[in-house]
């Protein structure tokens, strides 16, 4: 069975980049003198709540007699894949595309101004938000094949109606 490998290799890379971004997340929180924009704050919360997804889903994909109800895998990919999807957009429209060595940027951004080296604040940021975008395909893929998974071990994905069947016409 090739799934199984699969869903912890993109598990294992989906830890590894959301702990990236919850380093790169906390320094910019811990530099901070006048305090931190709401972005900052929604972005570590989306790093926790995916780190705290992750402890569920690795040992769902580790054994399958972790996973309880097959939705389960599937409800939290998705509130991932959105979560980070948001985060990512929010932090990269907020940012700007521009130069973190031209002070006048620096000073005028609200995510970077209010830090001691608005510089490093603003290349953390920059970092965070590429990882972000990393951490989203890796969920998204990982979502496709909790998705693939669920259909194949008979939870019914359609919505709607079904006209008869052959038999009973």
């Amino acid at each position: 069975m090739v799934a199984r490998p699969v869903n912890l290799i993109l598990r294992g890379l989906q830890f590894f980049f959301i702990l990236v971004i919850m380093a790169l997340i906390g320094n910019v929180i811990a530099m901070a003198f006048a305090g931190n924009p709401s972005l900052v704050n929604y972005d570590m919360f989306v790093a926790a709540f995916s780190m705290l997804s992750l402890f569920y889903l690795f040992a769902a994909a580790w054994s399958d007699s972790f996973v309880g109800h097959p939705i389960i895998p599937i409800v939290l990919d998705a509130l991932n894949v959105l979560f980070l999807f948001c985060a990512a957009v929010a932090t990269a429209a907020e940012l700007g595309v521009h130069s973190c060595s031209n002070s006048n940027y620096t000073k005028s951004n609200k995510l970077t101004n209010g830090a001691n080296d608005r510089s490093g604040r603003c290349h953390e940021l920059q970092a965070a938000c590429a990882f972000f975008w990393f951490a989203w395909a890796a969920w998204t893929a990982s979502f496709v094949f909790s998705l693939l998974g669920a259909g194949s071990s008979g939870v019914n994905m359609r919505m709607g109606r079904r006209g008869p069947a052959m038999s009973q016409v």
